[in-house]
């Protein structure tokens, strides 16, 4: 008891002695730097998977969708048909490298909402070093830019098969390039360059409103502006070489992968899960059209199992990153047998010609896997499923058909008043290789 006093003088200089050690370590460590965030880095895995999806989308249009719509027309038109597939891959190329990425990826300041600027026009800015998404997929931007034109290339040359066998070139190659920038850019800015549509909860994995309605829609403008073909519905129209149709339709199959898969940006298990959506709608839809044809016509056809299989694998576009396989076989289903009513049985009774079913399969089914994408998205396959709706589906559904109806209506109005729209009623009886492009096919 007698040293504790003492032990008090000992133990207060200590205690101060602590307290400034304190001190000083905590003011080192306010006064130290943070620590630089890391600075991202090219992933190689997700660059090489991206290479390889943007081949398989470009094989999706040449020559999938080339020889897909070559094969159902007739054979005074096959070179035509082909024609405007590779016409319009080398035209959307250029428009796309001048101002089409741009105008979809860019920020548009003030307007960004609605349409993207002007700061990437030909590519400037855009370097081997500069990067897509760095921190999450880590790919070179030029390969994100490339592999976004393959699906600018592929969507108006699907409105093409709306309109086959009766549009002159010279409108064909307006029309296209006008509605790639008046309407397709903005689309794809809504939905993927942060626009109002994806601001919103939009969910299009990888092209329902973009690709499917917005071509779809479009096609069936074109085909109500300009009219049935010359003899339609008492002339023979049978396609001229189905086996043509066939190849292109499994060219489509296997480069859908890179279109869906590859939307992911990059190589995993997510990618992995688009892939097998994709199969499973593919296959579904195929046979869902060939036994409800089988029913309705008492026999299953080659353009029937291939046109459902196209059906399935636009439906499963926007959901392919969003649903897991059971909800794709349902959606792969649904679609084949809808869009086979749409094609064949409404498609008839109302009237109108759309020469190879850009609208009852393209528009039809893009509508219904936008939709379902809705019902089936699970936030298990990805997050952002946990806040899917029908009632969000159908906002961008709708704002995507009536932007793609009107501004398409006054586009053709305009290449009317320039060029033309139809050729010679002589010149489409005797076929579009010929009058058009001086070639037939022997």
């Amino acid at each position: 008891m007698n040293n504790l006093p003492s032990l008090k003088r000992v133990a207060m200089p200590l205690a101060a002695l602590a307290g400034l050690l304190a001190a000083t370590v905590a003011y080192a460590q306010e006064a130290a730097p943070a620590a630089a965030a890391p600075t991202p880095t090219l992933d190689t895995g997700n660059t090489a998977w991206m290479l390889t999806s943007t081949a398989l989308v470009l094989m999706m249009t040449i020559p999938g969708l080339a020889l897909f719509y070559a094969g159902m027309v007739r054979k005074k038109n096959l070179l035509a048909t082909v024609m405007q597939s590779f016409a319009i891959c080398c035209l959307v190329t250029v428009l796309w490298f001048v101002a089409g990425y741009s105008l979809a990826f860019s920020d548009g300041g003030s307007l960004n909402a609605y349409v993207g600027g002007f700061s990437k026009v030909l590519f400037q800015g855009i370097t081997v070093s500069s990067l897509w998404a760095p921190g999450v997929a880590n790919i070179p931007e030029f390969v994100f830019a490339m592999f976004q034109m393959t699906f600018a290339i592929i969507t108006p040359a699907l409105i093409a098969g709306a309109f086959a066998e009766r549009m002159k070139f010279s409108a064909l190659l307006l029309f296209s390039g006008l509605w790639l920038l008046v309407v397709y850019a903005p689309v794809a800015h809504w939905v993927w360059g942060g626009g109002f549509l994806g601001s919103a909860g939009v969910l299009d994995f990888a092209g329902g409103t973009v690709v499917h309605i917005n071509a779809g829609v479009a096609g069936l403008v074109c085909a109500l502006v300009l009219g049935k073909r010359e003899g339609y519905g008492s002339v023979n129209m049978a396609p001229y070489n189905l086996v043509y149709a066939v190849i292109g339709a499994a060219l489509l199959w296997v480069g859908w992968f890179g279109f869906n898969a590859g939307s992911e940006l990059a190589a995993d298990g997510l990618a992995g899960a688009a892939m097998v959506n994709t199969q499973v709608a593919a296959a579904a839809a195929g046979l869902a059209w060939m036994f409800t044809e089988w029913l309705v016509a008492k026999k299953p056809s080659v353009l029937g199992i291939i046109s459902g299989v196209v059906a399935g694998l636009v439906a499963v576009t926007p959901a392919s990153g969003f649903v897991n396989p059971t909800g794709a076989f349902v959606i792969g289903i649904a679609a084949g047998i809808i869009c086979y009513f749409a094609a064949v049985k409404i498609k008839h009774a109302l009237g109108y010609d759309d020469s190879l079913d850009a609208f009852g399969v393209h528009g039809v089914g893009g509508i219904v896997g936008a939709l379902l994408t809705g019902v089936f998205a699970d936030p298990a396959i990805n997050a952002l499923g946990k806040d899917a709706s029908v009632l969000k589906q159908l906002y961008g559904i709708v704002f995507t058909i009536v932007w793609a109806a009107v501004a398409t209506l006054v586009i053709l109005y305009v290449v009317k008043a320039l060029v033309g729209l139809r050729p010679s009623k002589q010149e489409e009886i005797e076929g579009l290789d010929v009058t058009q492009h001086g070639e037939v096919v022997q």
